[in-house]
């Protein structure tokens, strides 16, 4: 009644009802958000894996080249495969604190994951490779795994090694079979190398923190910081090297041969 016959008192009436509102606006407003956000990041996961599986150096060229004499028959330059491929996956557990780790992910073979695919972290450094795979969920052997092995290499000079983790600070990987001659710094990029058949190369593993020099031998060892949080892992993307079955055939030869 008195915001209808008054007009000061409808200035003061309208104002607080205006604040009232506002008020209740902005705290559902934040609510709304805060529960939105699960369905928000899926959205952002997926839109990253399509990003991802359009990366150039997921394809492989064809060499299709042929010589009969002088004459060479060759098809069009820009022809291209796929090579690999990128699947979003959900965490749904993961230790960090023994000695063998591992993570399980909400994604199987239904959904196109295979046994040996390799896992990065959102921000592309790596994090493991699936050893099991049933239908609906899969078992990654984090590096945090006492017999994971990786290729991987210096960034600066490309001299590869075999990175592993020693079981003790899961902070820090360990990077083997370094030649002194490659002469390492402090703070040197450590990547994925082109020898690994489950892994892209050039991936983030980390930064070099330490060299260890053993006088009887004409390696180096190098203390690694892992690029990856081991410890709040919620999404992951599995890759799929699709020759990889091709690149394992022919190693498997040739062991067999020595």
């Amino acid at each position: 009644m008195l915001s209808s016959y008054s007009k000061s008192h409808e200035a003061f009436f309208g104002g607080w009802t205006n604040q009232v509102t506002g008020n209740i606006n902005r705290y559902y407003n934040s609510w709304t958000y805060f529960f939105d956000l699960k369905e928000t990041n899926a959205k952002l996961v997926a839109e990253n894996a399509n990003l991802r599986n359009q990366l150039a150096q997921d394809f492989v060229a064809i060499d299709t080249t042929k010589k009969l004499g002088t004459l060479v028959l060759r098809k069009d330059s820009l022809e291209k495969i796929r090579k690999f491929y990128y699947y979003p996956a959900k965490v749904v557990g993961n230790t960090f604190t023994l000695q063998k780790n591992y993570i399980w992910i909400e994604r199987g073979a239904l959904q196109g994951i295979k046994k040996d695919m390799a896992a990065i972290s959102p921000d592309g450094s790596i994090v493991g490779v699936v050893v099991e795979v049933n239908n609906n969920y899969s078992k990654i052997m984090s590096l945090l795994h006492r017999n994971s092995k990786v290729s991987a290499m210096l960034k600066r000079d490309k001299v590869a090694g075999s990175i592993e983790w020693d079981g003790a600070d899961p902070n820090i990987l360990v990077l083997k079979n370094i030649s002194k001659s490659a002469a390492p710094k402090i703070g040197d990029t450590v990547l994925t190398s082109p020898y690994s058949s489950n892994f892209p190369a050039q991936l983030m593993v980390g930064r070099v923190t330490s060299i260890i020099k053993d006088a009887s031998s004409n390696f180096l060892t190098l203390n690694v910081k892992a690029a990856t949080n081991f410890f709040n892992l919620e999404y992951i993307y599995l890759v799929e090297n699709r020759r990889m079955a091709e690149q394992k055939q022919l190693e498997k030869t040739e062991g067999n041969n020595e």
